[in-house]
């Protein structure tokens, strides 16, 4: 572009200001166009000629609207170049479809600035083009593979869950027909954990998604306990009292199977031989943290020292606790035993020993 196509009225700096402008357009390697207040190609790149197919002197002086065979002539583009060059706002990242002939639409992504000078008679528009054609593409088909996987998902959770419930009844029925009392224990012992994980698989799999509501997967879980351990409900109640939030997934597992271990365990040690009483699992989620509490009101603490060695509920318990940043601490109820699961981490608060009786 010459001089004469600045006004008479422009100052030198201006006119330097245009020009360098003017430079930076034609150097670059994406495609730019520079419009002045009409909206009139003042200047275009090459690769802006190149990208859409224009012959670059004949781009500059016309209406970026009647450019090429006015595929440019979209009237929301129009209202919002208008808008920009009255300094209204910028654009930032309009999408539309271009199309040419017979050919395929692409997706384009246009940006525009106003740039003034010192003169604000002597406003620039700059504006951005990008082909986003093959990253929404792209996007699209990330969105129905995720779909697929999902699908695909809850289908094997729902297999899964079936079939632990499978292995759950065939543990049931080893433990009524064996002889060994020691025998019998750990049958049923693995079938309440078998149905534990079967539980969690077929409340997870509903939601697909990242976070689980809390309360419903919990009960839904003691209740499954509730219904393979105790023999009369009317005797022995397990209650669940959690507050109705979600948390992610991978929390909600791990919960699950620490209440599961604890439940079992208040079932074994605090109500033998038929005694009656209630088990409360509660989750309190605040700013500061969350807790999870598992107390009931049976015969609480054995008497005599602590137990040293660890069993296996609790190595479940504590690795579970680690993995969540949390720490474990059982209490005497008063009648019973309460147990606290909490993060953020206690220091120095070290799992009692007598959590070893899991």
């Amino acid at each position: 572009m010459d001089a004469s196509t600045s006004t008479s009225t422009s100052t030198p700096k201006e006119d330097a200001a245009l020009s360098l402008t003017l430079a930076v357009v034609a150097a670059s390697q994406g495609p730019l166009l520079l419009l002045d207040r009409g909206l009139i190609v003042l200047a275009a790149s090459r690769s802006f000629c190149q990208a859409f197919d224009l012959d670059r002197g004949k781009v500059e002086g016309q209406s970026i609207f009647s450019l090429g065979n006015g595929e440019w002539d979209v009237p929301q583009l129009h209202s919002l170049l208008t808008s920009a060059a009255a300094g209204d706002a910028p654009i930032e990242a309009y999408e539309f479809d271009f199309g040419r002939g017979a050919a395929e639409p692409r997706r384009l992504s246009v940006n525009a600035q106003l740039l003034a000078y010192l003169d604000l008679e002597h406003v620039r528009i700059l504006v951005a083009v990008a082909d986003v054609t093959d990253a929404r593409a792209d996007a699209r088909a990330k969105e129905r593979l995720q779909r697929e996987n999902e699908l695909l998902l809850k289908e094997v959770r729902h297999r899964v869950a079936n079939s632990l419930q499978i292995v759950a009844s065939v543990l049931l029925q080893g433990a009524r027909r064996t002889q060994s009392e020691e025998a019998r224990s750990h049958l049923r012992n693995a079938h309440n954990r078998v149905m534990s994980v079967a539980t969690l698989e077929r409340e997870l799999a509903p939601s697909m998604g990242e976070y689980v509501q809390i309360r419903g997967y919990l009960t839904k879980l003691c209740g499954t306990i509730a219904d393979s351990m105790i023999a009369d409900r009317e005797l022995l109640s397990l209650v669940v009292s959690a507050q109705g939030v979600s948390v992610p997934a991978n929390r909600a597992v791990s919960l699950g199977l620490i209440t599961t271990e604890l439940v079992i365990n208040a079932l074994k040690h605090g109500f033998p031989e038929g005694r009656a009483g209630t088990i409360k699992v509660d989750y309190v989620e605040e700013a500061a943290g969350w807790s999870l509490s598992v107390g009931d009101d049976g015969l609480g603490f054995p008497a005599g020292p602590p137990v040293a060695v660890a069993g296996l509920g609790t190595s479940i318990v504590q690795a579970l606790a680690r993995q969540l940043g949390a720490s474990v601490a059982m209490h005497d109820a008063k009648p019973g035993v309460a147990v606290f699961v909490a993060n953020p981490l206690v220091p120095d608060r070290p799992l009692t020993p007598l959590l070893a009786a899991l």
